[in-house]
């Protein structure tokens, strides 16, 4: 089991890019941080654009893979998004991996002036917007004439470095995002089932993500494709069990090993930020980077 951070994009690269070399020099697998153009308690402070935020993080690293956890159609459009993905690939060295998902009704679903989208919309959206994406980050030339977006001789030269095109990793629940998920993606993300997060209890959210699990793996079957070939990512903290897991090495090995028997093949893990939702303590943090990966094998 592979274990990787989510860094938000809250800190002045002066002192951020710290964190992201710190992330490598623990050998997390990979560095991932929110898209968003701000998000939930954080709407009111420092909050910083994703993908330059990873561009620079790719310079001040070698190692360590990077990516979102997630981008969505909400304020992206393929073609320009494709563009700046392939760029972010280059400059990376082929070290980046796309989190991509059908987007939520919070601060980016209206921040451009639109009504936010039902989830019929988003799901409409997304639908169109990840075959185009595709096609956009493996084609030389793509023209497109969609209900929702087109694109007119968008051309891609000379591509990704990772071939035939960077890997997705596709965040959904429902049944259509899971087709997606075993069309295009080479990874699958969760964090689990909302409805249990404030009132659930740890076993039911096992139960949960087995079901999730299961649906996802009769959607691959839908496609002729064995659910082995993706990888299987939760980000955590979203789950009942909220901050325990990080409280001991003994507690995350335990939380772990449950998930990792449910057959998820990466944690994400969100770095420490006092005050907030992911407060947790850094020491414990680091020796669960250091000292759980070897306890897992």
């Amino acid at each position: 089991m592979r274990l990787s951070t989510v860094i938000l994009p809250i800190h002045r690269w002066s002192e951020g890019q710290k964190t992201w070399q710190r992330a490598e020099d623990l050998g997390f697998h990979a560095a991932y941080t929110y898209d968003h153009l701000s998000w939930r308690t954080f709407r009111d402070g420092p909050w910083f654009g994703a993908l330059p935020t990873l561009t620079a993080a790719a310079a001040a690293t070698t190692r360590i893979r990077l990516g979102t956890l997630v981008t969505s159609p909400n304020f992206r459009h393929p073609v320009t998004l494709a563009k700046e993905l392939i760029t972010l690939d280059d400059v990376s060295g082929g070290r980046v991996t796309l989190g991509i998902g059908a987007g939520g009704n919070g601060f980016d679903a209206t921040v451009l002036g639109q009504e936010p989208w039902t989830p019929k919309e988003r799901a409409d959206r997304f639908a169109e917007f990840v075959p185009l994406l595709d096609r956009l980050l493996t084609e030389d030339a793509v023209t497109h004439r969609g209900t929702f977006y087109s694109a007119d001789e968008a051309r891609n030269i000379p591509g990704c470095v990772q071939r035939p095109r960077l890997p997705f990793a596709v965040a959904a629940t429902g049944p259509r995002g899971l087709r997606l998920a075993a069309r295009h993606g080479q990874a699958w993300v969760t964090t689990g089932d909302p409805k249990i997060y404030e009132t659930g209890t740890p076993e039911e959210s096992v139960a949960a993500l087995r079901g999730q699990l299961e649906r996802l793996g009769k959607a691959c079957a839908e496609t002729g494709r064995e659910v082995a070939e993706l990888d299987k990512v939760l980000l955590t903290g979203f789950t009942p069990d909220r901050g325990r897991p990080l409280e001991s090495v003994d507690a995350f090995v335990d939380f772990a090993g449950r998930h990792r028997e449910l057959g998820f093949t990466e944690l994400v893990l969100h770095w420490p930020i006092p005050d907030s939702d992911f407060a947790a303590d850094q020491r414990v943090f680091e020796r669960i980077a250091a000292e759980a990966p070897a306890q897992l094998g």
